[in-house]
């Protein structure tokens, strides 16, 4: 028994007097995941009162967005998701064509639950055609009801600490092997499978996921204020952390993951604040203005001193001199560093300069690419030289002189060997 797919118009040719059951399903709505196939019935039919019977010579349809299978006593041993028109032939071996918009595991979960049934040659007593709904399931509400944690890294300034999130939007999934959705989800069912039967069971495990799948993130140095700019590395992974309950175990996948709002506590973000700014006075030039700014402050406020002027600067000299530390000395420290920051990037540069020193073929010493004197472009590796015209060979072939001392030829590109 197998699937041929029937040419264009077959139902209006040869075909048309032949067929005794036509099955097809109507568009699927993004609320139906899995319906049995409708049976319509020809003169010719001779299962006209038992809908769980393909006789042979029957038309099986699939429209676009939607794959079939064929299941003889719960078991699936036809499989189809390319659109067309198929004949229904029992003389033929078993078919499953799995176009390219779904999981090629299907091949494997196939070979691993699908098994042939010949019945002794009869048909068998129970055979249903169930199609399933391979679009993007969109528009599945979630949100956080309890604050989830997560992993605030910042290298530039040592930061590492755990804040607690919440978040709400909205996600997608779609059905990617069918055959696993059906051996483990839905089974035989009757008329349909709705995706209300299994929603709130994939919310709860995709909260579960969340929170790891936020660690990785924030593993790579994503701020928590960045990840709705980051939404498809989430659902990627999301995919990581569910991939043994959804993909392994009913063939689903997350397509998308939608995030409407993300806000830390206002405790959190508080300290996140400060501690970038405490981070920021490391920097003696940095803590120099921030100290001069806060002085300037002081002195107006001692200007307006209630008590007199006077008294106001008096104030501002005690709390100076017992501050540890005056601008003056905070800016000579940062000259200072600076002084030090240059002096090792020249001796960097130098180094470098010393070690990228090539000499040309023209005898003249580079730093670049290219020879400032002729040209030539600087050798890639240890190359060796040898007089193309008498075959002189240098004592040092790498560094050759500009003329070749036996026949006066130009050592260049040619003489490399």
């Amino acid at each position: 028994m197998g699937l041929l797919k029937a040419g264009i118009g077959a139902l209006s040719g040869v075909l048309e007097d032949q067929w005794r059951e036509y099955f097809y399903c109507e568009s699927l709505s993004a609320d139906v995941l899995v319906t049995k196939g409708v049976k319509r019935t020809s003169k010719r039919g001779s299962n006209k009162g038992n809908d769980n019977i393909i006789s042979n010579g029957s038309i099986i349809a699939i429209n676009e967005g939607q794959c079939m299978m064929i299941v003889e006593q719960g078991k699936v041993v036809e499989f189809s998701s390319e659109s067309g028109e198929y004949v229904y032939d029992t003389s033929t071996e078993p078919s499953i064509m799995y176009g390219s918009d779904l999981s090629q595991g299907i091949m494997e979960t196939f070979k691993q639950i699908g098994k042939r049934f010949t019945f002794g040659g009869e048909p068998a007593k129970d055979q249903r055609v169930y199609y399933f709904n391979k679009k993007e399931i969109i528009g599945n509400k979630y949100g956080t009801p309890a604050p989830v944690p997560f992993r605030v890294i910042d290298r530039n300034i040592g930061l590492d600490i755990d804040i607690a999130i919440r978040c709400h939007g909205e996600y997608s999934y779609k059905i990617i092997d069918p055959l696993l959705f059906y051996t483990n989800v839905c089974g035989n069912v009757e008329r349909e499978y709705t995706r209300d039967t299994i929603d709130s069971q994939l919310k709860s495990e995709l909260m579960t996921a969340l929170q790891p799948a936020f660690a990785h993130i924030s593993a790579s140095g994503v701020r928590y204020s960045e990840i709705p700019a980051h939404t498809v590395a989430l659902a990627d992974a999301l995919n990581k952390v569910l991939s043994e309950k959804w993909l392994a175990t009913r063939g689903l996948a997350v397509v998308s993951f939608g995030i409407s709002t993300l806000k830390a506590s206002e405790e959190d973000e508080a300290m996140i604040k400060q501690l970038q700014r405490n981070a920021v006075m490391r920097d003696p030039g940095m803590a120099a203005a921030h100290l001069t700014g806060a002085q300037a402050d002081a002195m107006i406020a001692a200007a307006n001193n209630d008590a007199g002027a006077m008294s106001g600067f008096m104030g501002m000299n005690m709390a100076a001199q017992s501050g540890g530390v005056n601008t003056s000395q905070l800016y000579q420290l940062n000259e200072q560093n600076k002084q030090a920051q240059m002096a090792q990037a020249a001796m960097q540069n130098q180094t470098a300069k010393e070690a990228k020193a090539w000499t040309c073929t023209c005898g003249h010493e580079n730093i670049g690419k290219f020879c400032s004197e002729c040209g030539t472009k600087k050798p890639t590796g240890a190359l060796l030289y040898t007089c193309d015209k008498c075959g002189w060979t240098p004592e040092d072939p790498t560094n050759p002189p500009k003329f070749c001392p036996e026949c006066g030829d130009v050592f260049d590109e040619n003489d490399v060997k």
